[in-house]
Order: structure tokens, then C-alpha cells, then sequence
């Protein structure tokens, strides 16, 4: 159900979509709130999700992801009765414990953190998140808390591959203009967009060195969701917090 990786006090993890109760489509372990899944389902889905991290559920932070480049600093979970939860898709903070989650199925999700700093994010990158800058966006917010990109480790975990990521020669051309390392051919000959390398270059400008990726390509893994592929599907997710 997860795969998690921790490094000097660092913790990062990423779903797959087993160990859940989501029925059909959303088969098993969708932690989408906003995908027409029944609420009840994704709420055990996401207490099932955070007891297995050791976390307790309502010290995980979720976002109305809306594919922009905006970034919220939490320090502590969202009081949703007196206001909406913020349409952003980043989110920092400096509280150690407080768990930050990105919500994919063929978006990049991008974990980062500086662990000596104690400041963790969390962005999704997509084509136009990537397009607008969303991870050096949330490597500035998380500089301006005291975080330095040298120190920072980041994550992308499961997200489609530039191999499969077909697109109109126009939108690679439009995208590679802003991110050339996005620019990409499908493993059929025709254009594409890879945004995890797109993303990678992008960390690497902002000074973030210590970066890895998932091997996986969620369009062609079965145990992954992938919009592209069902259209009608679950989310996975990427969490990152700090002892």
C-alpha cells in the first residue's frame, strides 16, 4: 500500500491503490476527496493511510488542488468550519509532525524538506503547475522560513512518463519553451511532454541537488491511477513530515 523512504529524520511516502474500500472504479485505497468516490470510503481510506505512517489523521494537511503555482505556509491543520480549505497547490510549514499531502493520478508529486532547517513541503506539478513555476515557487516559500536548497532532500514519487505523456506539437513546443528539459518523445515517435524531468531541472536550478524520482509510470501500472488512462479514477498520495 505504501512505499516510504526516510532520511536523517526526513519521512516521505507514496500510495499505490491497494489496501483501501473504495469499490469500483476508485478501487481500493482512493484518497481523492473530489473525484465523485463515496465520502466515507475516502475518509477511512485516508485513516487507513496515516495509521499505517504512524500518523494521526487529523495532523495530515490536504489542499484544494486547482493546477496553479499558489503556496500556503500551515502550522497546523486547516479549521475547515470557519473557512474553506485554500486553493493552492503547495503547502510549507516548520511544524515538525504536521504531515503535508499531494493528491496524483499523473501529476508530479513533489516532496521536499530540509531536515536540519525542520521545514517540509509539498507541491503538485502537473503540466501547467510545471508551466507556472508551482516547485520553485515552494522552494522560495520554504527559503523564506529558513530552509536552504543545499540541505533540502526531494521527492517525486509515481507519476506518468514522458514515453507515454503524448501531447499536440504545439503544447511541447509551448511547455519546452518555459522547461526545455520537458520536452519529450513518446515511445511511438510522436511529441510529448515528461514533466518529472521538467521538474527535476527545476529543482536543480533552485540548488536542490539531493533529488529522486520514481521509477514508476502510473499510466502504465496497473497498481497506480492514472487520469489518462481510466479518466474515471482515485487519487494516490505523496506524504512528508519531520520527527
Amino acid at each position: 500500500m505504501l512505499g516510504q523512504h526516510d532520511e536523517n529524520g526526513a519521512h516521505f511516502a507514496f500510495t499505490d491503490r491497494w489496501g483501501g474500500v473504495s469499490a469500483v472504479p476508485y478501487e481500493e485505497l482512493n484518497l481523492g476527496g473530489a473525484v465523485g468516490d463515496d465520502p466515507a470510503a475516502v475518509r477511512a481510506n485516508r485513516a487507513t493511510a496515516a495509521g499505517s505512517l504512524g500518523l494521526a489523521p487529523e495532523l495530515v494537511i490536504w489542499m484544494n488542488q486547482v493546477h496553479g503555482r499558489d503556496v500556503a505556509v500551515v502550522d497546523g491543520p486547516w479549521d475547515a468550519e470557519r473557512e474553506p480549505i485554500p486553493s493552492v497547490d503547495a503547502v510549507v510549514t516548520a511544524r515538525r509532525g504536521l504531515a503535508l499531502a499531494v493528491l496524483t493520478a499523473d501529476c508530479v508529486p513533489v516532496l521536499l524538506a530540509d531536515p536540519v532547517a525542520g521545514i517540509a513541503g509539498a507541491a503538485h506539478a502537473g503540466r501547467p503547475g510545471l508551466v507556472a513555476g508551482v516547485v520553485p515557487a515552494a522552494v522560495e516559500a520554504m527559503v523564506a522560513l529558513g530552509a536552504d536548497p543545499g540541505r533540502m532532500v526531494a521527492r517525486t514519487g509515481p507519476a506518468v512518463c514522458g514515453r507515454c505523456y503524448e501531447v499536440p506539437a504545439e503544447m511541447r513546443d509551448a511547455v519546452a519553451e518555459v522547461v526545455p528539459a520537458a520536452r519529450a518523445e513518446t515511445s511511438w515517435g510522436t511529441p510529448a511532454v515528461d514533466v518529472v524531468a521538467g521538474v527535476h531541472a527545476q529543482l536543480a536550478r533552485a540548488g536542490v541537488a539531493n533529488a529522486d524520482r520514481s521509477p514508476v509510470c502510473t499510466l502504465e501500472s496497473r497498481d497506480h491511477f492514472s487520469y489518462r488512462r481510466d479518466r474515471v479514477t482515485g487519487r494516490l498520495a505523496g506524504y512528508v513530515w519531520l520527527d
